[in-house]
């Protein structure tokens, strides 16, 4: 993949992400799992797909397709800590996770999740990432007043097929 790809892909990804979980927006009726959720964007030869299952502690998949290929995946999971397993902790951290993962550059510099560090009021994230677009690993926290109440673990990066 060039250069100016690489470009189009991550720009791509952060308007996919600001336009779906984090929007509100791309529910898919039908999901291809039963169980799961899924999200999609898409924007001339680009299409995005988020699929995810769970709610307190949930596990989950997004690709990226060029011209009908898959080019990049992001593999994320984990959730509520013990201690804040309860829905209405969960529901108060996910809007402020939704406020994080539409923060930052991330049509400008690669951020496959949330922006490195965040704070809304008693809320604060934090996000460590090793690596590149193309193959990376990283950690997300979300504390409120202080203690950790939710992590997430992921993992990804460009997808290259045979005789590519």
């Amino acid at each position: 993949m060039n250069k100016d790809l690489f470009t189009e892909l991550n720009q791509f990804i952060g308007r996919a992400s600001r336009a779906t979980y984090a929007g509100g927006g791309g529910k898919v009726d039908k999901p291809q799992r039963n169980g799961f959720k899924e999200l999609q964007y898409a924007e001339g030869d680009w299409y995005y797909r988020d699929s995810y299952t769970g709610f307190l502690r949930s596990w989950g998949q997004e690709v990226v397709w060029y011209k009908d290929q898959p080019h990049w995946t992001c593999l994320y999971g984990g959730g509520m800590v013990d201690g804040c397993m309860n829905n209405g902790m969960a529901e108060d951290t996910f809007t402020f996770l939704k406020k994080v993962l539409s923060a930052g550059e991330k049509e400008n510099q690669f951020q496959p999740r949330g922006p490195k560090n965040f704070n809304d009021g008693e809320w604060s994230y934090q996000c460590e990432v090793e690596g590149s677009i193309e193959k990376f690993q990283g950690h997300e926290s979300i504390s409120r007043n202080g203690s950790t109440v939710f992590t997430h673990d992921f993992v990804g990066g460009l997808v290259v097929g045979q005789d590519e």
